[in-house]
C-alpha cells in the first residue's frame, strides 16, 4: 500500500509538472491541475484530475474512498490550471447519488470515450445505458467547479 501511494504521489508531481509547463497540451485536453486548501490543516494541495467542461462548469469525478474531495464539501475557493491557463473558482463536492448519476450522464455525453472506463454500455440506438450509468455512479463523488468571472 505504501508503494502504491509513493507511485501515485510521484505520478501526481510528474503530471502536475507537465500541466504547469509549455508541454501541457499533451495532457490538458482532459486533465487539469486543481489546487485547494485543506479544511483542517489550511495546507495547500494540488492534484491532477480528469475533467469535462459542461455548460461553463467543470465536472470532475473522484472515488468516494479518496480524501482530497472532502475539502470541497459545502464549497470552497479553488485554483486550477485549465489548458495552460491559471484560473480561480468555486469548487463543491456532491455526494447525493441522484446528483452524481445525473452529473455522470452529462459527463459521459460530453466525453463519450470515458464510458468504457466507467463500464457504461450503449443501447441499440447508441445512447448511454441509463442503468449502467446508475450503477457506475455509486462509488463516485461529483465535484463541480464554477469559474470566477
Amino acid at each position: 500500500m505504501q508503494l502504491q501511494r509513493l507511485f501515485q504521489r510521484f505520478g501526481n508531481v510528474f503530471v502536475g509538472g507537465i500541466l504547469r509547463s509549455p508541454l501541457h497540451a499533451m495532457l490538458s485536453k482532459n486533465i487539469l491541475l486543481l489546487t485547494f486548501n485543506g479544511r483542517v490543516s489550511g495546507r495547500q494541495y494540488s492534484t491532477p484530475v480528469n475533467y469535462a467542461l459542461i455548460d461553463e462548469e467543470i465536472y470532475i469525478f473522484s472515488k468516494k474512498d479518496r480524501i482530497w474531495w472532502r475539502n470541497l464539501r459545502g464549497g470552497a475557493p479553488v485554483m486550477f490550471r485549465l489548458q495552460g491557463s491559471a484560473a480561480t473558482g468555486w469548487g463543491e463536492a456532491f455526494e447525493d447519488e441522484s446528483e452524481v448519476e445525473r452529473g455522470l450522464m452529462e459527463f459521459l455525453q460530453a466525453v463519450p470515450n470515458f464510458a468504457k472506463y466507467y463500464e457504461v454500455g450503449l443501447d441499440e440506438e447508441g445512447r448511454l445505458k441509463r442503468e449502467d450509468v446508475a450503477q457506475a455512479a455509486k462509488p463516485w463523488v461529483l465535484v463541480k467547479i464554477t469559474r470566477d468571472e
